[in-house]
């Protein structure tokens, strides 16, 4: 009987051992489970740090981009701004210019004016009226920047002259020179506003 006592205590202690064993196993899986739900959480808020330091860069690439985009529209705005404002300027100083002109040849329009109406038959004064007019155009002309091309005793340049007629037979010295002057040419601020028509000698 005492045996049967002693084997029963024996089963229950063993009974107790498992059940020791057992919750002291499951404490080990809980606290293994929590350790990787923690490595999870850690793994997890490494990776959002991580996008979150790819991500900045590109946003300050992004802003960079839309600053030089604004840049460039307004300083094509500017440019084109410029143009305009260019183009109108010199539509100005062309307008401005041929102002000028048509203001100071006027006066030899009344010069003209007033020689049509003179009644006078007298011919030498008709001549002397003319000349003086003539003269007052040139000075005119000259007070524009207009200046007539010399061709007196002058090589033959094809910068300044346009050749209408060759005349053969001439001495050696006035080969290649100019012989006469056709039509008188003219240069306006150094720039050629029509050449003078000239006879060269051959």
């Amino acid at each position: 009987m005492a045996d049967k006592n002693k084997d029963t205590v024996d089963l229950e202690m063993d009974d107790k051992d498992i059940q020791v064993d057992n919750h002291a196993q499951t404490e080990d899986g809980n606290d293994e489970a929590t350790q990787a739900e923690d490595t999870n959480e850690a793994e997890t808020q490494d990776d959002g740090d991580t996008e979150e330091t790819v991500q900045d860069p590109l946003e300050a690439a992004q802003e960079q981009i839309a600053a030089l985009k604004d840049q460039l529209l307004r300083t094509a705005a500017e440019f084109d701004n410029y143009k305009k404002r260019t183009i109108k300027e010199k539509m100005e100083l062309i307008q401005n210019g041929g102002a000028k002109a048509v203001a100071a040849i006027l006066p030899i329009l009344d010069d003209f004016e007033r020689a049509v109406a003179d009644k006078s038959e007298d011919a030498a004064a008709i001549k002397e009226g003319t000349k003086v007019i003539f003269n007052k155009f040139v000075k005119t002309l000259e007070s524009l920047g207009v200046k007539q091309i010399d061709t007196e005793d002058q090589d033959f340049n094809t910068d300044y002259h346009e050749a209408v007629a060759m005349v053969p037979g001439v001495d050696d010295d006035k080969k290649g020179r100019v012989i006469d002057c056709v039509q008188t040419g003219y240069i306006m601020n150094d720039k050629v506003i029509r050449h003078a028509k000239v006879a060269v000698g051959q």
